[in-house]
C-alpha cells in the first residue's frame, strides 16, 4: 500500500485540515499519516480560535511517522509561523522527501488568517524550492507572486513568477474568477495547461483547497505524472463537491468519500 504524509492543521469540524486531508487519502487507497500544525476551534461558520504546535513537536511527528512507515507523498497546508515553515523545509530536505504538494494556506474560506505574515517570506525562499506541486488559489497567488490577478492570462502570469521561485509545477486555482466553469491553470518548464470543471452553485465547499491538493499527493503517491495527478484530483473534487452532505449553517464539508 502506498502512503501519504499531510503536515497541516486540525480542524474540530472535520471538513478541512488534517481531516479533509485523511478522508482524501482513505478514498484513493492510500495510506495516510499526519504531523499536526496547529489546533483550530471551528466549524462551519468560520475559525474561533487557534493555536500553533511548537516546530520541535511538529518535526517529532515527521521523524516518527518517516521512519517506521515512510511517505510516498507528502501534503503541507496550514503551517502558521515562520518557525514551523522552517522547520518543515528543513525536515524535508534532511528526510529527502518526494512528491511534495504544498497547499499555500494563508486565509480560512471565513476570512480568518491562518500563516502569520512573516511567515510568507519563509515559504516563498525555503518550502516553494522544495515542492513538486504548489496549489495556490487566487489570493494566494497574489501574495506570492506580488501582482493583481483579474483574469486567466493574469493566473497564466501569477503562475510563471511563482515558478521561478523553484516549484516543479504551478496550479493557479480560478474557483475566486466567477464563471459558468471552475478553471485552474498548471504552469511548469513545459508550458501552461488548462483544467477545466463545471462550476456547481453551492455553499458547501469548505476545505476544497485542502481536499485538491490531498487528492494531488494520493495521485503521486500512486505514481501518477504530474499534470495526471492534478487531472483526476480536479475530478475528484468537483464530484466531492456535488455529493456535499448538507451538514452545518455556513460552509459546509464536501463528500470525501
Amino acid at each position: 500500500m502506498r502512503t501519504a504524509l499531510t503536515i497541516a492543521g486540525s480542524d474540530s469540524g472535520g471538513g478541512a485540515g488534517i481531516q479533509a486531508d485523511l478522508k482524501t487519502f482513505a478514498a484513493h487507497g492510500v495510506y495516510g499519516t499526519s504531523a499536526i500544525t496547529a489546533i483550530t476551534a471551528q466549524n462551519t461558520l468560520g475559525v474561533t480560535a487557534w493555536q500553533a504546535i511548537p516546530a520541535e513537536l511538529v518535526v517529532a511527528q515527521i521523524d516518527a511517522v518517516v521512519s517506521d512507515i515512510g511517505a510516498d507523498a507528502v501534503k503541507t497546508g496550514m503551517l502558521a509561523n515562520a518557525g514551523i515553515v522552517s522547520a518543515v523545509a528543513a525536515a524535508v530536505q534532511r528526510l529527502s522527501l518526494r512528491n511534495l504538494v504544498v497547499d499555500p494556506v494563508m486565509i480560512a474560506k471565513g476570512g480568518d488568517r491562518l500563516l502569520e505574515t512573516a511567515a510568507v517570506d519563509a515559504v516563498r525562499t525555503e518550502l516553494l524550492p522544495l515542492a513538486s506541486i504548489v496549489t495556490p488559489n487566487i489570493p494566494e497567488a497574489e501574495v506570492l507572486s506580488g501582482m493583481t490577478i483579474a483574469s486567466l492570462d493574469g493566473m497564466r502570469d501569477a503562475g510563471r513568477r511563482i515558478l521561478d521561485l523553484g516549484p516543479r509545477v504551478v496550479l493557479v486555482k480560478g474557483g475566486h474568477l466567477g464563471g459558468d466553469q471552475s478553471i485552474d491553470v498548471a504552469c511548469s518548464a513545459g508550458g501552461t495547461e488548462e483544467f477545466r470543471a463545471e462550476r456547481i452553485v453551492t455553499v458547501h465547499t469548505h476545505g476544497t483547497g485542502c481536499t485538491l491538493a490531498s487528492a494531488i499527493a494520493a495521485n503521486l503517491a500512486l505514481g501518477l505524472s504530474d499534470l495526471e495527478a492534478i487531472r483526476r484530483a480536479k475530478e475528484y473534487v468537483t464530484e466531492a463537491i456535488r455529493r456535499a452532505p448538507g451538514i452545518g449553517r455556513g460552509h459546509g464539508p464536501l463528500g470525501h468519500l
